[in-house]
């Protein structure tokens, strides 16, 4: 198995003590907008309501690990659905600065876009409104969704499956 081929479901059921995100959040699911169907690596936590200006700021940095391989942004938008907090410019600026996903708590835009954009991009829901600038969010912080309780450093993996997190890497 590589970080190109896996299966979230075969890798549960050889981790079981793995973390599993709810296939529904207070009537809420995930959906895959990012060309890459399949992503997985080191996660970066960010937490933000309607305001993206730190996932614009992190994404704007170099998003590879000790090894090289590509980070995925974990950003807690709080669930909102009024806003997007990634679109088609921040994500070209994930993918040139190295990361290789971004998994949103929150809403996305410029879909058609992402969607041929070599980055794995999972979120609620997408909508055309952009988040306001304040300059307001914290970063490497525990965040929690879904059943989910995320640290930065610890490992994400997501396909059509779902979403697993864990403590150490399991590819």
């Amino acid at each position: 198995m590589t970080k190109t081929n896996f299966i979230t479901c075969d890798l549960l059921d050889a981790h079981p003590e793995c973390q599993v995100c709810l296939p529904n959040i207070e009537g809420k699911s995930f959906y895959s907008f990012g060309g890459k169907e399949k992503f997985c690596g080191e996660v970066v936590t960010v937490k933000c309501f309607e305001d993206n200006s730190r996932v614009k700021e992190l994404l704007n940095t170099d998003g590879r690990d000790a090894n090289g391989e590509g980070k995925i942004l974990v950003v807690d938008g709080g669930g909102s659905m009024r806003c997007a907090l990634l679109g088609d410019m921040i994500a070209l600026s994930a993918i040139s600065n190295g990361w290789t996903g971004v998994i949103v708590y929150g809403c996305v835009r410029d879909v058609d876009d992402m969607a041929q954009m070599d980055i794995g991009v999972m979120a609620l829901g997408c909508i055309p409104r952009k988040s306001n600038r304040r300059g307001e969010g914290q970063t490497d912080l525990e965040i929690s969704f879904g059943d989910l309780t995320l640290n930065t450093g610890m490992y994400v993996y997501a396909d059509n499956n779902g979403i697993i997190a864990s403590e150490k890497p399991l590819i």
